[in-house]
């Protein structure tokens, strides 16, 4: 037998059992992604159903100042993959002993901030929800905190990958809709007057300060049997300017969000803003009782170098008086109108009246609508191959920019000139102070280092 033959076959049994004989020797399965949640409440449990279905992420440790959040989320867990997680009510301590490869942050928009720059700083890539903060200037530093340590930082602005969000941003792109001069976001659901809630003590496995976190110390407010009750924990925060920015800062970010990434601008030029509370009535602050204080309806306007921006929302009388669905944007070009929208998907409307409609459905998850499976995977293939995620901090920072803007129009009544190179407002040292906020002792402001 010649020699190289030989060779052959000896290489050939080798290969056979590595392949069978050995398996030991076969290419080595990706290692899981360990990874926390913190921040165990509805939506925060909505990303981690995705981590989990995923199969690249073991599930190490869950983390809520609310045992009422926590407790049925280490069930669930358990449930869904037959390892119970470690249990945390402290962000630093899970940060710290579990030393996770992903942290997801899925609590309220004020502790968005310094939660994500412990994590990046302890090695974690992150997924955020939006708004990725309460001020400008904490977004800043979550961005340069993300450079500087090297980690992904993925915000969930799930429309960004929603298989119709994405087809329309290339119709608008391709040029069907022709030149664009005008957007018009929105978001109007029913509503009415508010009644005061008495303050009540928090409840049974709630720790209310570190709650409030950085935030001020509000009395707490809301039935402390029933979570769901109402108030502003847990799912009544966005409306305590505290804590959050209103519908504008909310739903916003969404439609903000959409318009930078389908238009590629970076920011506006000139905001200006107004509103009010005239059905929910004044907002009240005592020790006996409580309303929210963000508005019940607001018009802002953004100048972009190519085009206007109009924001409208409304928290009373519905939709029920106009076409379409109640959120979304309406892109207006010298060839039609185009309508982007969430559970409708989106239509074009032609200019020329002989023209056919266009109509896409969406593609979207239970529950609750969205498309974070998507963006979830977007997520790990950014940390596998090093590439910006398609949500990246810096994109929504900018687009969270806008918003966060609009509101600070809105609370000193006044038009903002916006340097959006040195993120500061010109001739405007007040607007400039509220571009970031003093914290509560013991918590420090992030520094954007």
């Amino acid at each position: 037998m010649h020699t190289t033959r030989r060779r052959f076959l000896k290489t050939a049994v080798v290969a056979g059992m590595a392949a069978g004989s050995f398996p030991f020797l076969r290419a080595a399965e990706p290692k899981p992604y360990k990874t926390v949640l913190i921040g165990a409440g509805w939506w925060g449990m909505n990303i981690l159903g995705e981590a989990i279905a995923s199969r690249a992420c073991t599930v190490a440790g869950l983390c809520d100042v609310d045992d009422r959040m926590l407790d049925p989320a280490l069930d669930k867990v358990k449930q869904l993959t037959g390892n119970p997680p470690a249990r945390y009510k402290d962000f630093r301590e899970i940060l710290e002993r579990e030393k996770p490869d992903i942290a997801i942050v899925g609590t309220p928009d004020h502790w968005h901030p310094l939660i994500t720059i412990a994590a990046v700083k302890a090695g974690a890539h992150v997924y955020v929800e939006k708004p990725i903060g309460h001020t400008c200037k904490e977004g800043r530093a979550m961005v340069n905190a993300a450079r500087k340590y090297g980690r992904t930082v993925q915000v969930g602005t799930h429309r960004r990958v929603s298989p119709h969000n994405v087809s329309g941003r290339e119709f608008i792109r391709s040029g069907k809709l022709g030149r664009l001069g005008m957007i018009r976001a929105f978001v109007h659901y029913g509503g009415g007057p508010e009644k005061p809630r008495k303050n009540s003590e928090p409840p049974k496995g709630l720790d209310w300060d570190m709650w409030c976190g950085p935030a001020p110390l509000r009395p707490f407010n809301g039935d402390p049997d029933n979570p769901w009750s109402g108030g502003i924990h847990p799912r009544g925060f966005r409306s305590y300017l505290d804590y959050a920015n209103g519908t504008l800062g909310d739903w916003g970010i969404h439609w903000m969000d959409q318009i930078l990434w389908i238009t590629d601008a970076r920011w506006p030029r000139k905001i200006f803003s107004t509103g009010g509370r005239p059905i929910k009535g004044p907002p009240v602050l005592t020790a006996e009782e409580q309303t929210s204080d963000a508005p019940d309806h607001q018009v802002a306007t953004f100048e972009f170098p190519d085009f206007t921006v109009s924001w409208e929302h409304r928290q009373f009388s519905g939709n029920n008086a106009e076409k379409g669905e109640s959120v979304g944007c309406y892109f207006y070009g010298t060839e039609g109108t185009f309508h982007m929208g969430w559970k409708d998907g989106w239509t074009f409307y032609p200019a020329d009246g002989r023209k056919p409609v266009i109509h896409e459905k969406p593609q979207l998850h239970a529950p609750d609508d969205q498309n974070i499976k998507e963006l979830w995977a977007d997520f790990l293939e950014a940390i596998r191959t090093g590439r910006q995620p398609v949500s990246d901090i810096e994109a929504v920072h900018r687009s969270t920019n806008v918003s966060l803007l609009g509101m600070l129009s809105y609370k000193l009544g006044r038009s903002l000139h916006w340097d959006g190179d040195k993120e500061q407002v010109l001739d405007d040292a007040e607007a400039n102070q509220l571009l970031s906020r003093k914290y509560r002792s013991p918590w420090i402001y992030p520094e954007a280092t």
